[in-house]
């Protein structure tokens, strides 16, 4: 049955299903290749990239490297706490105090960090199994029917991921929801990236990145956003030129108190169209660049800074800045500040909630 498909991801198809999932059966798993050779392999719980193999020509010859953080068993993705690769939702990022109102009625949801609500709370999209289907050799498609009430959010929540592989080896990810009544909905994929390879022991700082913000939101200690935008002028968070990740590392007390970046950055409104590069990262040696095309209104850029510990492929652990992460979403905690412009996460009965990201190696 896997014959056709890399050695790498034989062998994770195999490990990733010796342990059973929580529900008593065993996880299932997709893999993507196209005729670069590039391969991605997908699993139903979390709705989960797990593997990234993108091609890469190193003195004339072509390798295939590994540029996701992630594990090969599953009782070490349960272990982790990072949300490698996963899909999270209803709500990705955090929402204060886990409680927002809509309508006139106040809604208490799950609380899961810091006493606020977390990625969708205790147990969200991150953990369930999703109805998988492999559409055909490049796209796979997950579905998911949240229930009213679940993790105190409202509204029959029907939601689809499609992952498409193109040609170009580009990934694109293409979210869609549907509700029964009033809610708020902000999807992503917390996929963590080293261009120098995910279990290559080298951190993400020395890539370069650029990203197309003027203006940055602070938090407070608890990832809690203070209200008000922030130029980047003048900041560490100025990444409108390409630089080292690590140029003006730990500056300000914005990224003391996160020990490193975990923020999220406006995006200018000409690269919301998933037609220009929101952002662009390559790796220190210059050999792979990554571009991501979005149409949300934000990225949150996340430099790893509490991955020791989390388990990696081959037996060992992740250190902290392993990995970067570039979550396109609304703005975190945007249900409790409708006076942003252009950050609007609620869903309405009459309404489609349809958006795309694309991750694009060369």
């Amino acid at each position: 049955m896997l014959t056709h498909l890399p050695q790498h991801a034989i062998a994770l198809h195999q490990s990733m299903t010796v342990d059973m999932a929580a529900d008593g059966l065993p996880a299932k798993l997709i893999t993507l290749v196209n005729q670069q050779g590039m391969s991605v392999t997908l699993m139903d719980i979390g709705a989960t990239w797990l593997s990234c193999c993108v091609p890469v020509t190193v003195d004339h010859q072509t390798q295939y490297r590994e540029v996701l953080l992630g594990v090969s068993t599953l009782n070490d993705f349960y272990q982790q706490q990072a949300y490698l690769g996963a899909t999270v939702g209803r709500y990705a990022n955090r929402i204060a105090a886990g409680k927002f109102s809509l309508d006139g009625e106040d809604y208490q949801l799950s609380i899961n960090q810091k006493g606020n609500c977390l990625h969708g709370g205790e147990s969200g999209f991150n953990h369930r199994r999703w109805q998988m289907q492999q559409v055909n050799a490049t796209e796979a498609q997950f579905s998911l029917l949240s229930a009213d009430g679940d993790m105190g959010f409202p509204g029959n929540l029907q939601v689809i991921v499609t992952y498409t592989l193109t040609e170009n080896n580009e990934l694109s990810i293409r979210y869609s929801a549907e509700t029964d009544k009033p809610t708020v909905v902000n999807l992503t994929n917390h996929g963590y990236f080293n261009l120098l390879g995910a279990d290559s022991g080298k951190d993400c700082l020395s890539h370069q990145l650029m990203i197309n913000a003027d203006h940055y939101l602070p938090t407070d200690s608890s990832g809690i956003p203070l209200g008000e935008f922030k130029t980047v002028e003048a900041t560490s968070f100025d990444f409108r030129e390409q630089k080292l990740i690590n140029q003006d590392w730990l500056a300000d007390s914005d990224q003391q108190q996160a020990q490193g970046y975990d923020h999220s950055f406006v995006l200018r409104s000409d690269v919301r169209r998933a037609t220009t590069a929101c952002a662009t990262i390559v790796a220190a040696d210059y050999s792979l660049t990554m571009d991501v095309l979005t149409t949300k209104p934000a990225i949150q850029l996340y430099t790893g800074n509490f991955l020791a510990g989390s388990p990696n492929r081959i037996g060992g652990e992740y250190k902290n800045y392993s990995g970067f992460a570039l979550e396109t979403q609304f703005l975190p905690d945007s249900p409790n500040h409708p006076e942003w412009p252009d950050n609007d996460s609620i869903l309405r009965p009459s309404e489609h909630y349809h958006h795309l990201t694309c991750y694009r190696f060369r």
